[in-house]
């Protein structure tokens, strides 16, 4: 049997999983995989919610008899893969392929770290002191030293960063604890694998480190590539091929000094009393740029004398403990890793707050709480990212529900730099015309209107009512999100939920269990989020996803396409925004029996004419600005 006929009727996957449905365009992408896998040609592909693209890919993949790296978009879609998908699919092929799970080294556990953490005994709460304990316990029975195993210790803790180890502060051959390590297990169980699943972060890290050094580590041995929501790529890949420096990286410096002097420097007092120096250096610039959260770009405060004068009290800190270290770093292999970073953060201080400019990238800023980020982002990756690929010989598949504007897959393939490749548009094979509604409420103003957010929940109030609450409320913005809160508080029986209440994967716990709530979200609640059933009946979006115009990156690269006499709008701005509002639809329906209502909120819909390229890369769903039909729907 080929791949597409294993994914039939009659195949082997029908008799392992419960209720499969053989879907024609499922069959349809297997065959195409497969033929890119065994012609080493590039395949980009959007299989519309329901093809079930993972089975598509994963059988010819498996069937291959290649080294396949899978890359996915998140930590949580990479565990689903590696915990549920692949399982199934070697059960059902019965072929003896090796899998293997690689995360980034900061999601496991580093003993050398641990133990330094536990010997200096600085923490700030007493809380951060019961989670050293619980991951002191949980290290002694742990096998894979994989974080996401406590479930006790949250995400957010400040006590992971202590305790896990990043690309600056790990020893690598030179840890003491280099056999038991964590990450290096994982990994020479990574270098054995037939197939290899990563997620789309450490994929991009691994070829920035092949465009620094020369050299990479998981992509030579590779033969395949299958990029799942791939439509994230573009993004993540800038910001890896770019150069970042943040607030925590300069007091992590200042803490693991302290933590190596104590250990193999007792008598050096100085060492300790420069890295205490810097982290009050480094809180004067957290101050001096500005107390609100923003995000813009670099030139904006770049000649601020509060700025250049916290600029240079860090640079002065840093480069006295970068001497200091200099002299330190022959007594231990941890305060030479710490003199290795003070040269590297000086550089690239150097780089993002200095005079010269690069008309092919931009310097920006953003705070958020107490910390702050400095990056140079480059407006263009595609000759970087087209490079690595063609360095790379093999076959290159990208997938996603979401990567064509329309028919078309231009404005993907040209920001990765794609050029000679096949594409296969697959339709959802579910039944929106029966089982969806569009709804467009009239009489709504404009959404740069003050009062669009208040127009706006007045309409969605009785669509609410009909639903029953089972909805999700979708929005551009962290203020328009707060805004309707405040306006809905109170104003109908349903329980609301809202981001950032509770961490993301309990709120969604909570949605489904209660059956009738209205959940209020941001843009990570646009993808990554499966909610099958009646739970989720109803979708509103309120305005059309554009990227903020002020953000900094936006405006660098609206500018550069101007330069280059491209209309920013059409090539760029536009195309983005149906993608990202293709991901937000594709919430509603999940599965063969889910029905629901999308409410699209803009006007700009149907009153620019820039509204039909949105509405024909949306699911064929029926249309009506009538209330009264939205009610029959749900009362059908």
């Amino acid at each position: 049997m080929n791949a597409a006929e294993l994914l039939g009727p009659n195949g082997p996957l029908a008799e392992q999983i419960p209720g499969f449905a053989p879907r024609l365009s499922q069959r349809q992408m297997a065959e195409a995989v497969a033929a890119a896998l065994d012609s080493n040609g590039t395949l980009i592909v959007e299989a519309g919610t329901g093809t079930g693209k993972t089975y598509a890919y994963l059988v010819p993949a498996l069937l291959a008899g290649l080294r396949v790296i899978i890359s996915t978009g998140t930590r949580h879609l990479q565990d689903q893969l590696y915990e549920q998908d692949l399982p199934v699919v070697r059960r059902a092929l019965a072929i003896p392929v090796r899998v293997a799970l690689l995360k980034g080294r900061s999601n496991y556990l580093c003993l050398y770290r641990l133990q330094g953490t536990e010997e200096n005994g600085r923490l700030g709460t007493r809380e951060q002191v019961a989670e050293l304990r619980r991951i002191r316990t949980w290290a002694n029975r742990t096998r894979h030293g994989d974080i996401a195993e406590l479930s006790n210790v949250p995400e957010t803790s400040l006590i992971w960063p202590r305790v896990t180890s990043t690309v600056d502060n790990c020893l690598g051959q030179d840890c003491p604890r280099l056999n038991d390590c964590f990450l290096a297990k994982a990994r020479r169980e990574a270098l054995a694998a037939d197939v290899l699943v990563i997620n789309h972060h450490l994929f991009c890290a691994d070829m920035a480190l092949k465009e620094t050094t020369g050299f990479a580590e998981l992509l030579p041995g590779a033969e395949a590539f299958v990029l799942d929501e791939a439509h994230q790529l573009p993004e993540i890949a800038s910001h890896f091929f770019g150069k970042s420096l943040s607030g925590r990286q300069l007091s992590e410096l200042a803490r693991d000094t302290v933590v190596e002097q104590l250990r193999d420097a007792a008598d050096f007092v100085g060492l300790r009393q420069r890295a205490e120096a810097l982290e009050p250096a480094v809180a004067t610039l957290r101050e001096a740029l500005g107390l609100a959260d923003r995000r813009a770009p670099w030139r904006e405060i770049a000649d601020l004398p509060a700025v250049q004068e916290a600029l240079t009290a860090v640079s002065g800190a840093l480069d006295r403990l970068r001497e200091a270290l200099k002299e330190a770093a022959q007594r231990s292999r941890g305060l030479e890793n710490c003199y290795r970073r003070g040269e590297d953060l000086e550089q690239r201080l150097a780089l993002l707050t200095g005079k010269e400019s690069n008309p092919d990238s931009v310097r920006w800023f953003e705070t958020r709480g107490r910390g702050f980020t400095l990056s140079l982002t480059p407006l263009d990756i595609a000759q970087t990212f087209q490079g690595r690929v063609e360095a790379q010989p093999g076959a290159w598949i990208f997938t996603s529900a979401t990567l064509a504007v329309g028919e078309a897959f231009e404005h993907f393939s040209a920001r990765l730099g794609l050029h000679d490749y096949e594409a296969l548009r697959l339709d959802s094979p579910f039944d929106f015309a029966r089982n969806t509604l569009l709804y467009h409420p009239p009489g709504l103003p404009d959404p740069s209107s003050p009062h669009f957010t208040m127009a706006l929940m007045e309409a969605v109030l009785p669509v609410l009512a009909a639903s029953r609450g089972r909805a999700f409320l979708l929005f551009t913005s962290y203020r328009a999100l707060r805004e309707a809160t405040e306006l809905l508080l109170g104003r109908f029986e349903y329980p609301l939920l809202v981001q950032g209440q509770r961490p993301k994967a309990a709120l969604l716990r909570e949605f489904r269990e209660l059956g009738n709530a209205v959940l209020l979200g941001t843009a990570s609640f646009w993808e990554g989020v499966d909610v099958r059933g009646e739970a989720l009946s109803c979708v509103v979006i309120d305005r059309l996803p554009f990227a903020a115009p002020g953000d900094p990156v936006m405006q660098a690269r609206i500018e550069s396409l101007r330069q280059r006499g491209e209309d920013p709008f059409l090539s760029y701005q536009l195309p983005q925004a149906v993608i990202t509002l293709k991901q937000g639809v594709g919430r509603l329906i999940r599965d063969v029996t889910d029905r629901g209502v999308l409410v699209l909120g803009d006007p700009r819909l149907t009153t620019k004419s820039y509204g039909r390229v949105f509405l024909n890369s949306l699911p064929p769903m029926p249309r009506t600005r009538n209330l009264e039909r939205v009610n029959a729907f749900f009362a059908s």
